[in-house]
């Protein structure tokens, strides 16, 4: 089928990489039930699934719409929403198992965002295959700690379903996942590393373990609300520079540590600055070895042990269910003025850590604490939460109103 004339760039592009699809066929099923719930229940998609269920399945059957989730390869994985929705997707072959990439199925707002790496919007005429284009989409994709594409997350329906805020919706939620997914990564590879000790680090341990007999003391590094991080130990704080607080954020949040190249991409943002990182750590060495005796940067992989962040800190009471507790110790976001794409992405999962936890709590004082922040105020989905437990009397219902309504017109 060529492109008509007057689509959009983007998708005329899609419909000639779709030129061997046939319009009039409908989507294979390419996974079975087993293999349905292998997916569901564990790796990044078993992770994500609580998340989306949690933060938009009751909108979407609201919106009289459809969420679904796909792997990496385009197939669906999940889908609900309104009862009447769901039986049309089925009508059309947008059902659980089905092969949904863009090669397969033509385009479509799923099998698009997993090839452009990107949300996208497809109204209805703009699918290629003859039995989609009663339908609309927006999708995202879904992203493991390492950056690699795991999934896409959809939402398919009427006209509402490629409304204007549907894309920022569905953005915020997969935010919101690919933090659980960072974070379950990053608890395992704790395990891992707690339980498989390798000889040399062994003999790092016994070292430690040694210059703590001596009287070190533990080492506290700060993140949180400030472009350089603060190290305290005891009695005694310095303030370390940006490029020595850069690193310790991306170690001190990959206990299972990185090798060189990789550290250099999260710092640097470029593989091939490994010697300008070599050089960094051996100054950050001395730094710890004058400030924070008891802390150690071992190298291949490059590991941190022996210091205890603030991140850590107000994490772990979200996961005890202190969440106000939480919230007060939360100064604001990991080194802001930080451009190091590690720091970024640590910066981002601790804020939809936060805002997915305050979220699905719902309760009025958790809700307040976290509105009160930069990223809370700055979140309509958040406002909006607190205004619907608000009583309806309070004082507080203007104020959240016109913030809301200023948020939107941006």
């Amino acid at each position: 089928m060529p492109a008509r004339a007057g689509l959009r760039p983007l998708v005329a592009e899609s419909w000639r990489r779709s030129a061997r699809v046939d319009p009039d066929g409908l989507p294979t099923l390419a996974l079975d039930d087993a293999q349905l719930d292998a997916i569901r229940g564990q790796g990044p998609i078993g992770t994500a699934l609580p998340v989306v269920r949690r933060l938009l399945l009751d909108d979407v059957r609201a919106a009289g719409c459809v969420v679904a989730l796909t792997d990496a390869a385009g197939c669906i994985v999940w889908v609900d929403g309104a009862r009447a929705a769901r039986r049309a997707a089925e009508d059309m072959g947008f059902t659980a198992g089905a092969d949904w990439a863009e090669e397969h199925a033509g385009t479509s707002a799923p099998g698009m965002a997993l090839r452009l790496g990107r949300g996208v919007q497809i109204r209805s005429e703009e699918h290629y295959a003859t039995a989609v284009k009663a339908f609309s989409c927006t999708a995202v994709p879904l992203h493991a700690a390492d950056g690699s594409v795991v999934g896409a997350l959809d939402i398919t329906g009427d006209d509402r379903a490629v409304e204007r805020h549907t894309l920022p919706l569905l953005t915020a939620t997969a935010a919101a996942a690919e933090a659980e997914i960072a974070l379950t990564a990053l608890r395992h590879a704790t395990r891992a590393t707690s339980t498989t000790v390798p000889r040399a680090d062994r003999a790092d341990r016994a070292d430690r373990a040694d210059r703590g007999r001596r009287g070190a003391d533990s080492a506290e590094l700060t993140l949180l609300g400030s472009d350089t991080a603060t190290l305290r130990t005891g009695d005694r704080a310095v303030r370390l520079s940006e490029r020595h607080s850069e690193v310790l954020a991306v170690l001190a949040s990959t206990p299972g540590g990185l090798a060189a190249a990789d550290l250099a991409v999260a710092v640097y943002g470029d593989r091939r600055a490994v010697p300008t990182l070599r050089a960094e750590v051996v100054r950050l060495r001395r730094v710890l070895a004058d400030h924070a005796p008891g802390a150690h940067l071992s190298s291949r992989p490059y590991r941190l042990t022996g210091i205890r962040t603030d991140v850590e800190t107000v994490l772990s009471a979200l996961d005890r269910g202190a969440r106000l507790q939480a919230v007060d110790g939360y100064a604001g976001p990991v080194l802001p003025g930080s451009a190091s794409p590690g720091v970024d992405d640590l910066r981002d999962a601790v804020r939809s850590r936060f805002r997915e936890s305050v979220l699905t709590d719902g309760g009025v004082e958790a809700l307040q604490a976290w509105s009160r922040t930069a990223d809370g105020a700055a979140d309509p989905q958040v406002l909006r939460a607190l205004l619907g437990v608000l009583p309806r009397r309070s004082p507080r219902r203007a104020g959240l109103v016109a913030a809301i309504e200023a948020l939107d017109r941006r």
